[in-house]
């Protein structure tokens, strides 16, 4: 036997590795003996509070603990976000992110968190394309004629969104840049206020997603003017592309995930994960989603760490095209 292996402080070593990997073990085995709290670091009523209390509801259903949702908007997701990166490392604090969070952190340089550094990837969990709406007061019926009158009137119209760096906002971005058109970014505290007011012609139009305004829009509330996605929605069959309808190229979705701060134990992540991707694998949340125009994602916690240090990474891109800044 090698004359290491009959050391006194390497068998101690040796024991207290196998009982820290044993002790690591059985934290994930026994998570989560508690209730947990997933963070939406937006306004109640989008699509993140919508798909969290879900994801929500259908972990405490298989994992027997309750799943508390609690919304804490403001600072464009700065807020709620940085109370998770601030919590406990043990999995009982979660984050429900979503590309807001990516687009972050080239759009803002002061945060009081880093994505990457200070949180953990857990699972994603959906994606669904945005809808361009429009106020009934605003004289445009088509994507063209939209384009047209913001050129001959520049800085005329306003678009809301959620707070800077949302999918809302950076899609505003996106069609400014790519239309040659300029129109002036409005920025709400959340979702709730945006759509309250283009629905009171206080702004006259919005990015936002097919989950929440094609019941407006059928309902004649709204014009929508083209959907966000490569090929049309579902949800809204009869409305073009914005790439179709006058922006060629245009492409622009919002995703969704869950998160957890940094050093929470690799079996817990683990765990979390594995259920997550039974839910959304199910064939009825499937159908269900489709309805609603959102698509199911489905990656490993190392997956999902990749793909989002490449949105970071695309999204910086768009923050340098664009040249958009927060105020």
């Amino acid at each position: 036997m090698h004359r290491l292996a009959k050391s006194p402080v390497f068998f101690k070593s040796l024991v207290a590795l196998v009982a820290g990997l044993a002790a690591t073990h059985a934290w994930g085995q026994a998570y989560p003996s508690k209730p947990v709290h997933i963070i939406v670091p937006f306004a109640s009523g989008g699509p993140a509070d919508i798909y969290a209390r879900f994801v929500g509801q259908k972990l405490q259903e298989s994992l027997g603990q309750s799943f508390v949702i609690e919304d804490r908007p403001g600072g464009g997701s700065l807020i709620g976000t940085d109370a998770v990166a601030k919590s406990p490392a043990d999995g009982y604090t979660l984050l429900m992110m979503s590309n807001t969070h990516t687009v972050n952190e080239s759009l803002i340089a002061k945060k009081p968190f880093e994505l990457l550094r200070d949180f953990a990837p857990v699972a994603p969990v959906n994606y669904s394309d945005l809808v361009l709406v429009v106020h009934p007061s605003v004289p445009a019926n088509s994507l063209k004629e939209l384009i047209a009158l913001a050129k001959s009137k520049p800085g005329a119209l306003n678009y809301a969104s959620s707070g800077p760096g949302t999918p809302y906002h950076m899609a505003g971005e996106l069609f400014k840049a790519m239309a040659g058109a300029d129109i002036v970014h409005v920025a709400y505290k959340g979702s709730s206020g945006a759509r309250t007011d283009i629905l009171g012609g206080q702004v006259q139009m919005m990015f936002d997603a097919i989950t929440t305004m094609a019941p407006n829009v059928r309902a004649g509330k709204l014009k929508a003017f083209g959907t966000t996605g490569k090929s049309r929605s579902p949800v809204l069959p009869d409305v073009p592309t914005v790439s179709e309808a006058g922006v060629p190229g245009y492409e622009a979705v919002i995703w969704l995930g869950i998160m957890a701060p940094a050093a929470t134990p690799k079996p817990i992540l683990e765990k979390l994960n594995a259920e997550i991707r039974k839910v959304v694998a199910n064939a009825e949340v499937k159908d269900a989603w489709a309805k609603q125009g959102a698509a199911p994602m489905s990656m490993s916690t190392d997956e999902f760490g990749q793909y989002m240090r490449e949105d970071v990474a695309k999204w910086a891109k768009i923050v340098k095209l664009s040249g958009a800044k927060v105020d």
